[in-house]
């Protein structure tokens, strides 16, 4: 029997911060270019994993704007010399307050400047991979979500958790668009599709329909 093609897509979660936020190693397998998604802190931490799976950074990914998601994204692009590609202009109120977020929180945050905001049906390239951009608001308004659906795997941020949903208490946060987020860019991707939350377990969109409290479609429909 012939070996099984090696997957062209790796991904290793990396929790960072006091808020345990998954940042996201992902890695083209053929070329061991990769991204960072939501590099939020711990850079030293984030730095040994790239050295240890041998891998070549190429850009940085944002979700949104948060400052557990991004608040050292901007320092950890310069220390690499990568652009930063996301999150949706909207999230521009966020980022804006990354240095006044870092004292309330106790995090470090440095307002930046992304070299490219995404929209819905933008596309990133990361080595010879190609990843879908989906803009998702509600969370925060300019949330977007990276799906690559050859792996059928997604990186969905805080929209969307194992069992819950991303908080609506902030400023700007909608509940009902976060739940049409949800429901119209992130269901249509697939029952299968795999995703890597901004905090806790992986799931898949098909366990979440059928069991999440929050979005479940015996809730919605």
């Amino acid at each position: 029997m012939a070996d099984a093609p090696a997957p062209s897509l790796r991904a290793a979660i990396i929790p960072v911060t006091p808020l345990q936020q998954n940042c996201t190693l992902l890695w083209c397998t053929a070329t061991m270019r990769g991204a960072f998604v939501d590099p939020g802190g711990d850079l030293p931490r984030l730095r040994a994993a790239m050295a240890r799976h041998g891998v070549t950074i190429e850009k940085i990914l944002l979700t949104h704007g948060h400052i557990d998601h991004c608040g050292e994204a901007g320092i950890l692009a310069r220390e690499l010399g990568v652009p930063i590609e996301g999150p949706h202009e909207a999230d521009r109120f966020w980022i804006a307050r990354l240095g006044e977020d870092g004292r309330q929180w106790g995090l470090r945050g440095e307002p930046f400047e992304p070299d490219r905001w995404l929209d819905q049906g933008d596309h990133v390239t990361v080595g010879d991979l190609d990843l879908a951009v989906h803009f998702t608001p509600g969370h925060t308004p300019g949330h977007v979500v990276f799906h690559h659906p050859p792996s059928t795997l997604a990186i969905v941020g805080d929209v969307l958790f194992q069992g819950s949903v991303g908080r609506t208490d902030f400023p700007l946060s909608d509940p009902a668009t976060l739940i049409e987020s949800i429901v119209t860019r992130l269901w249509p991707m697939g029952d299968d599709t795999i995703f890597l939350p901004g905090h806790g377990e992986p799931s898949t969109f098909g366990q979440e329909r059928a069991t999440n409290p929050f979005v479940a479609d015996r809730l919605l429909s």
